[in-house]
């Protein structure tokens, strides 16, 4: 799949985003980096999927509770009370992007480094566990 100079600016963006979140995280729950992390994230987004596809995505029916949680974890990282946000953001996130991590672990365990580790016996349990591939036939 071949990526436009716009989506490729836009994951330039989610992965500066990523790495003030992470950078503002370290540094005693900045919330100065980790608002500008948000702002980045959501501005590479768009620019990936687009203006239109983003505000769908994000106030879809079933993704409703983790657009709340994220944005009002957004707007308490705002007002300086960063670790309560971040958690809050935390949640939202995961409520939005939860159906992505088993994709996300498949293209991991195929990589050369990582795809070996992942596939650890005790490893590989954890894992799928948290990705929630399941391991028996609902049957």
């Amino acid at each position: 799949m071949w990526l436009s100079d716009t989506q490729k600016i836009g994951v330039g963006l989610s992965a500066f985003g990523f790495a003030l979140i992470g950078l503002g995280v370290v540094l005693f729950f900045d919330a100065g980096l980790i608002a500008i992390g948000n702002i980045l994230f959501l501005a590479g987004m768009s620019m990936i999927i687009g203006v239109q596809k983003t505000m769908f995505f994000f106030t879809r029916r079933d993704k409703l509770r983790g657009s709340i949680a994220f944005f009002a974890g957004f707007l308490l990282v705002l007002v300086k009370w960063s670790i309560l946000g971040i958690l809050i953001e935390a949640f939202g996130f995961l409520n939005l992007f939860g159906d992505f991590f088993p994709v996300v672990v498949n293209f991991l365990r195929h990589m050369p480094v990582i795809g070996r580790f992942l596939s650890l016996p005790g490893v590989s349990q954890v894992v799928d566990r948290l990705a929630g591939y399941q391991t028996q036939l609902p049957v």
